[in-house]
């Protein structure tokens, strides 16, 4: 039988997108307490299938795939320009495809307006109306609003007449680092991209003994499964080591290693090749909110995802995407063994190079020195670093390194910086080597 908990989330994607929730309406309906109804509309909502908008409300939106992230909803862009919303609630739901600006005049503008559009514009009520009947949904900036005529006929059409007090350029800069941030997240890898699904899953039951465990051994030729009871919520691992001198008929609960270690469909692949290694393990099992089991991923699948990712450059580019980009060797004659240049993005408030830039350079030196050593993949496990004196904006930073140690799984490395032939900083970096 189903928790309230997963009666709430049934409940919640049986609605028509667009549809309001409550706490309380759904504590009154479901007859579950208030506090309940709260934790299944966060849940909810971290799904992506509500939104939870300032002086609107929450309202049930449709799943986003992953493919595309680089589209925003207008409740999200409310969200993002803290936004009022002055009509055409019932719209919110829907996907803008693109946002025109409009600073021009108005036959001009309504050329390139077209369904699905966000029309960015002023106090233009003209406009606002010829927006609206051309399909696309309108965000007033300046903090101005429209008329009774324009509201009634976004209600009427279902699309969104919102007001921001910010004014259009940095309304623009606002939506497009979102898009931008959506991007970079598009390319981090998570485990529902990789994980064996639950029909290509082997797994065990509570009820089963030693010899199914042999039985599946020998038809499959692994010797790790999940354990799972009645309701395929996760029980235990059992491995070789579990069943070794184990009679057969001994119970399979008996010898399994219970609450194991598991992970959800959305935990980075990064993070999960970290916990492999440092716990030794070698098949994870994969659960949702309520415990049961969605798939397994194995510790192969993990390092092949990294080395793939590592291959592929983001769309958006992340401050050490940055900063990798300007890492080079140096010239043989300067003594060093990689330069970096430092542009304003790599800043702080004060002008001068910002810490996890300073990390970033640290991190790539090391790893640039152990791949000569060890063809693989490395986690970083710690950092010592000092700061000896501050480095300007627009300098050029060289780096020197050494290997101090390096065995099976761990590696150890120094690293100095420095600026104009003087030392700016040291490091001590201890990472987990991954073996390809």
């Amino acid at each position: 039988m189903a928790t309230k908990h997963e009666q709430i989330l049934n409940y919640i994607l049986a609605l028509d997108v667009g549809e309001k929730i409550s706490v309380r309406g759904i504590a009154k309906n479901l007859e579950v307490s208030e506090g309940t109804a709260y934790r299944a509309i966060k849940e909810a909502e971290n799904q992506g299938i509500v939104s939870t908008i300032e002086r609107v409300g929450t309202i049930r939106i449709e799943k986003k795939q992953k493919e595309n992230f680089e589209r925003l909803t207008y409740a999200e862009v409310v969200n993002i320009i803290d936004g009022q919303v002055l009509g055409g609630r019932n719209g919110l739901h829907k996907t803008l495809n693109r946002f025109v600006i409009g600073a021009m005049k108005l036959e001009a503008m309504m050329r390139y307006v077209e369904p699905g559009n966000l029309l960015i514009v002023g106090n233009r009520y003209q406009v606002h109306k010829l927006a609206l009947e051309a399909g696309a949904a309108v965000l007033i900036t300046g903090g101005f609003d429209t008329n009774e005529h324009v509201i009634s006929l976004a209600d009427e059409l279902g699309l969104p007449v919102i007001t921001t007090t910010y004014d259009t350029f940095t309304v623009a800069t606002m939506i497009n680092r979102a898009i931008y941030d959506q991007l970079i997240k598009k390319e981090i890898v998570v485990v529902d991209d990789i994980l064996i699904p639950l029909q290509d899953t082997y797994f065990m039951t509570v009820d089963n003994t030693v010899e199914k465990w042999h039985e599946m051994n020998q038809k499959t030729g692994h010797s790790r499964y999940p354990v799972i009871s009645e309701d395929m919520k996760i029980q235990g691992m059992v491995a070789a080591k579990d069943v070794l001198g184990a009679s057969v008929q001994t119970p399979i609960e008996k010898v399994m290693t219970k609450s194991p270690i598991t992970v959800s469909e959305r935990t980075s692949v990064a993070s999960v090749a970290h916990t492999m290694v440092w716990e030794g393990i070698e098949l994870l099992p994969v659960m949702d909110d309520a415990k049961k089991l969605l798939g397994v991923i194995s510790r192969q699948d993990v390092l092949k995802a990294l080395q793939m990712v590592q291959r592929q450059p983001h769309v958006g580019e992340t401050i050490e995407d940055t900063v990798t980009s300007r890492f080079r060797e140096a010239s043989p004659d300067s003594g060093f063994m990689f330069e970096c240049d430092i542009t304003p993005q790599m800043t702080n408030e004060l002008g001068t190079v910002a810490n996890g830039v300073i990390m970033s350079l640290v991190t790539e030196t090391g790893r640039r020195l152990l791949r000569e050593y060890k063809k693989g993949d490395m986690v970083v496990e710690n950092v010592t670093l000092y700061f000896i004196r501050p480095v300007q904006i627009e300098s050029k930073i060289d780096l020197s390194g050494k290997i101090l140690e390096v065995g099976r799984k761990h590696g150890k490395v120094d690293v100095e910086l420095y600026y104009e032939g003087a030392i700016v900083g040291k490091a001590m970096m201890m990472v987990q080597l991954l073996d390809r």
